[in-house]
C-alpha cells in the first residue's frame, strides 16, 4: 500500500490586530510601513512574505515579480494581504484593478526611508543648513538590486505634534487614504517615497493635528506652487544649466561695502503688463527688463518678494511658501533663467525676504500640526497687530532653521547676490506696535526680542561663512545699536542697514518751496552727523510712493519743470552722497500717479522729452558714478567725505567732495547742489586743488530738459584758500541743479 505525500503547509499572513488594521484604514497609524509592504516571518513552512497593500478602491490586487503572481484578498477597510514562500524580498509590482483594467504600479511601502540618521539629528537640533535638500518634495531614484530603477517622489514634511499625515495629489486622484506617511523616530519628520508621482505632479498634505482635526496643508518646503487661487503645491526637479560662472566666481572675492552699488526696487508684477493686464512671465522679462537695466546702468535690481503668496496686494509680504518663486510668472526654472541674465548683464539681484511675519492662510503655515508650529504660541509675540500676520517662533530652533535654510536656498539654489530683509525694526522690540499692557518684557525686564536678535545674528553669520560676496540689508528704522556690526562684537550682522532717517530728512526738505527751504537747510546735512555709524543704504523705496503719499515727482512744489528740476537734483545729490542708493522703478520715468501693485507703470511719459530726459540722467548718474571710485570705494569711512559749504542756508546749497582711496590715483569728486530756484553767478566754491575742473555731470543741462545754465564744461581752480579748500574757482551754479566736478589729471596747476 502506498501512502499519500502531505501536502506543504501553506503560507498564512502575519496577522495584524484588527484594532491596528482600523487605525491604519482610518489614517491614524503613525507607522503604516510597520503593517503595509513586504514583511518576512517565519511562517509553517519555514521563511515566508507577507504582503500587505492599501487600496481602498480596487476590486481585485495581485503582486508581481518575474513570472509569479500572488493573488492576495480582502482583508479590511481597502487593507489587501497575501504570501509567498522564501526569505528574501522580490523586487515586485502591484498589479490593481479598479474595474477598468489591471494597472501595474509600484509599492510605496518597499522603500527605504530617503532620510538618514545624521539628516534627522541635524533636523532635531535646529542645525541642518541644507534643510530643502531633505525635506518638501524631491524626485527621487532608487537603483534596483538586479537592476533598472524606480523614480518617484520623496515626500518629508515637519509636523512634530501631528497624529498622522497623509499626501494625496493628482497621482492618487486626490484620496490621501491610498498613501498614509510614516514618522521617521522621535525627529517630527514624516516621509514617503511614491514611486511614478515625478515632477510637476500637484500635492497636498493631510494633517491629523494634536487637536484631532484633518488638515489640508500645502507643503512650507515646496519648490513649486500652483498658480493662485489654487493652492496645492507642485513636485519640481530643476534642469537649468546655468551660464554664470564667470559672475559667481567673481562674487566669492567681491566686498559689497567697498564697491559701487546703485539699485533699482521693483515689483515684477506692475513693472509692464500685457494688454488685459496679463502677467509678464520670468522669461518675457528677462529679454525685456535685463536689457533696461543694463542701458540705465543699474549695478543691481532689487525684487520685492518673489516668494509664493496668495493675496497679490499684499505685494509678497504675506508669505505662503517660503521656498517657492511666484508661480503667477512661471516655474522655478524660469525664476532661475531671470537671475542668470541678469548675472550675465553683470547685473547682481537682491531679494526682499520677510523673516518676520507670514500670512494667515489656513491651508499654509498657521497651526500645521494642530499646533502653533511655526508661530509664537504667546499672543503677545505671536500676532502682528499692525499688519494682521502671524510672527515667527524664534525662540524655536527648527523655527530658525527653517528660515536660515531658507536664506542659504535663495542664495545658493537660485545664485541671489543678496537679501534685504523686510521690518527688522518690527523683529527686534517686543513692543512692536503694541500699547501698554499687549506687550511682555524679556527676562532681563527689557522690551528687546533677545530670540529674534539670536536669529538675525544666526542668519547673517551663516549666510557670510556659507555664501562669500553677497550681502544682507536691514530695513530698520530706529536706532538700534551695530545693526551692520559684526557679531563677534555683539552686532546683528548684517551688511548693510536702509537709511530711513535720510530719507525722511531729504523728503520734508525737497517737499517745501524753495523759498522757505533755508529754514529747514541741515535738513539735508543732519545725516552726515552719523553717516558711518553703520554701513548705509539710501532708499527712495515704494514705501514713499504708496497709500496716499503720491509720487516722488509730486512731492515737490511748483509747476512741472520746477518738479522734474527737482528731481533731478535730488538723484544727483543722493548718488553723490556716502552710502548706496535705491531707487523704485518708475522713479526713473518721473512717474505722475502714485504706485498701484495692479496695473504697469506710466511708461507713456517717455513720449515727453521732459521725462526722457530725467531716465537719461539716471542712466548718466549711473554711469560716471560707477567709473568715479571716489563716489563709493570710501563709504564706509569719515576720510572719503568732506564739507565745502555746508552752510550756504540763504541760497539753499550745499557742497561737498568725495575723497577718492589714498594711493589708488583716482580723481576726487565734487558735488554742488542748489536747491534755490534761481542761478546763482559768480558763486566762489572751495576745491581740493588748483587745475581744470571739469563738468562731469549737469543736471540743468538741456538734454535732460534743463534750462542749460552751465560753465561751458569746466572751471578753473586757482591756489587760494576758500573755507577749508586749498584752492578755489568761481562758477555758474544752475537753479534747482546739481553739479559734478571731476578734475582733469592731464592740467598743471594755476
Amino acid at each position: 500500500m502506498t501512502s499519500t505525500p502531505t501536502p506543504p503547509p501553506t503560507p498564512t499572513p502575519v496577522p495584524i490586530p484588527r484594532d491596528e488594521l482600523d487605525q491604519l484604514v482610518r489614517g491614524e497609524h503613525g507607522h503604516p510601513h510597520a503593517v503595509l509592504g513586504p514583511h518576512v516571518s517565519e511562517g509553517p513552512a519555514g521563511p515566508q512574505v507577507t504582503f500587505r497593500v492599501l487600496r481602498p478602491l480596487a476590486e481585485r490586487v495581485v503582486v508581481r515579480f518575474g513570472d509569479t503572481v500572488v493573488p492576495l484578498e480582502h482583508e479590511h477597510g481597502g487593507i489587501w494581504v497575501g504570501t509567498t514562500p522564501g526569505g528574501d524580498v522580490p523586487g515586485y509590482r502591484v498589479g490593481v484593478d479598479y474595474g477598468q483594467g489591471e494597472v501595474v504600479v509600484d509599492d510605496p511601502y518597499r522603500f527605504l526611508p530617503t532620510l538618514g540618521s545624521v539628516d534627522l539629528h541635524l533636523v532635531n537640533e535646529g542645525r541642518h543648513e541644507n534643510l530643502w535638500q531633505v525635506l518638501g518634495a524631491r524626485v527621487h531614484r532608487y537603483t534596483e538590486p538586479l537592476g533598472g530603477e524606480v523614480v518617484g517622489t520623496s515626500f518629508a514634511v515637519w509636523a512634530p505634534s501631528a497624529r498622522a499625515v497623509r499626501v494625496k495629489g493628482d497621482f492618487n486622484s486626490w484620496d490621501g487614504r491610498e498613501h498614509p506617511m510614516r514618522q521617521l523616530g522621535q525627529s517630527g519628520v514624516w516621509e514617503l517615497f511614491v514611486p511614478d508621482a515625478g515632477a510637476g505632479s500637484a500635492y497636498k498634505y493631510v494633517v491629523l493635528g494634536a487637536d484631532h482635526t484633518w488638515r489640508e496643508k500645502a507643503d512650507p518646503m515646496a519648490a513649486h506652487a500652483e498658480v493662485a487661487p489654487d493652492t496645492a503645491s507642485r513636485v519640481f526637479d530643476s534642469t537649468h544649466e546655468w551660464g554664470d560662472a564667470a559672475w559667481m566666481t567673481a562674487r566669492a572675492e567681491r566686498r559689497p561695502v567697498e564697491e559701487p552699488m546703485s539699485i533699482y526696487e521693483m515689483h515684477l508684477g506692475s513693472w509692464k503688463r500685457h494688454p488685459g493686464g496679463r502677467f509678464w512671465s520670468y522669461d518675457e522679462m528677462a529679454e525685456d527688463l535685463v536689457p533696461y537695466l543694463k542701458d540705465l546702468g543699474f549695478t543691481h535690481v532689487e525684487l520685492m518678494p518673489v516668494m509664493q503668496h496668495p493675496f497679490g496686494g499684499s505685494w509678497g509680504y504675506h508669505v505662503t511658501s517660503y521656498f517657492a518663486p511666484d508661480s503667477r510668472f512661471g516655474d522655478p526654472d524660469g525664476f532661475r533663467r531671470l537671475v542668470d541674465r541678469f548675472h550675465q548683464a553683470g547685473i547682481g539681484v537682491i531679494l526682499d525676504w520677510v523673516p518676520g511675519h507670514f500670512a494667515t492662510d489656513e491651508w499654509a503655515l498657521v497651526n500645521f500640526d494642530g499646533t502653533p508650529l511655526y508661530e509664537d504660541p504667546n499672543p503677545q509675540r505671536g500676532w502682528h497687530k499692525e499688519w494682521g500676520s502671524h510672527i515667527f517662533n524664534f525662540g524655536r530652533p527648527e523655527v530658525r532653521n527653517f528660515l536660515y535654510a531658507n536664506a542659504l536656498y535663495w542664495l545658493e539654489e537660485f545664485h541671489c547676490d543678496g537679501l534685504r530683509v523686510d521690518g527688522v525694526a518690527s523683529m527686534l522690540y517686543l513692543d512692536y506696535a503694541r500699547e501698554a499692557g499687549e506687550w511682555s518684557p524679556n527676562k532681563h525686564g527689557g522690551r528687546e526680542n533677545l530670540e529674534a536678535v539670536q536669529f538675525l545674528q544666526e542668519m547673517n553669520a551663516t549666510v557670510y561663512r556659507r555664501v562669500p560676496g553677497v550681502c544682507t540689508i536691514a530695513e530698520e528704522s530706529t536706532s538700534w545699536p551695530g545693526v551692520s556690526g559684526p557679531t563677534s562684537q555683539g552686532g546683528l550682522g548684517f551688511g548693510f542697514k536702509w537709511n530711513m532717517g535720510w530719507m525722511h530728512d531729504t523728503l520734508d526738505y525737497l517737499a517745501r518751496e524753495p523759498v522757505y527751504r533755508q529754514y529747514h537747510h541741515h535738513d539735508l546735512t543732519f545725516a552726515i552727523t552719523y553717516a558711518w555709524t553703520e554701513n548705509f543704504v539710501l532708499p527712495l523705496s515704494h514705501d514713499e510712493v504708496v497709500h496716499g503719499k503720491g509720487s516722488l515727482l509730486r512731492k515737490m512744489p511748483g509747476d512741472r519743470w520746477q518738479q522734474l528740476a527737482s528731481l533731478r537734483a535730488y538723484y544727483a545729490f543722493m548718488w553723490a552722497h556716502p552710502g548706496k542708493q535705491l531707487l523704485f522703478m518708475g522713479c526713473e520715468l518721473g512717474q505722475e500717479s502714485e504706485w498701484a501693485e495692479s496695473r504697469e507703470l506710466d511708461w507713456w511719459l517717455l513720449e515727453h522729452p521732459e521725462h526722457r530726459g530725467l531716465s537719461d540722467l539716471v542712466r548718466d548718474l549711473n554711469r560716471t558714478y560707477v567709473a568715479t571710485p571716489a563716489a563709493w570705494a570710501n563709504d564706509v569711512s569719515p576720510a572719503g567725505f568732506s564739507w565745502i559749504d555746508a552752510d550756504d542756508a540763504g541760497r539753499n546749497t550745499y557742497s561737498f567732495v568725495r575723497r577718492a582711496p589714498e594711493g589708488s590715483g583716482d580723481p576726487d569728486l565734487v558735488c554742488i547742489s542748489n536747491f534755490a530756484a534761481t542761478p546763482h553767478d559768480g558763486y566762489r566754491v572751495g576745491l581740493p586743488s588748483a587745475g581744470l575742473w571739469r563738468e562731469v555731470l549737469n543736471t540743468d543741462a538741456q538734454a535732460y530738459g534743463g534750462s542749460g545754465v552751465g560753465n561751458l564744461g569746466a572751471v578753473l581752480a586757482v591756489d587760494g584758500e576758500h573755507g577749508s579748500m586749498p584752492a578755489h574757482a568761481d562758477m555758474v551754479v544752475p537753479p534747482l541743479a546739481t553739479v559734478w566736478l571731476r578734475r582733469d589729471a592731464g592740467t598743471s596747476r594755476v
